[in-house]
């Protein structure tokens, strides 16, 4: 019988409040995975992450703090993007 998971199996704070989710699909067969692969993405201090995973969305809510999105939205307005 094939199956497909999807885990969320890496969760990153970077230093400057980003976080780095990394969901693996793992195609099993009989309980043994036959194939896998791995998505990145980033989750920026003022982006919405209410479709998040429960975990991602926690650390999202400790992490992203009012102080944190006004240093990460400054860092952007001063480099122009």
């Amino acid at each position: 019988m094939l199956e497909k998971i999807e885990i969320v199996d890496r969760i990153e704070v970077l230093e400057n409040g980003c976080v780095q989710v990394r969901t693996k699909t793992a195609i099993m067969e009989d309980g043994k995975q036959i194939s896998g692969t791995f998505h990145r993405h980033v989750i920026a201090p003022s982006d919405n992450y209410a479709g998040e995973n429960a975990r991602v969305q926690a650390i999202c809510a400790a992490t992203h703090t009012a102080e944190v999105i006004a240093a990460y939205q400054a860092a952007i307005a001063a480099q122009g993007v």
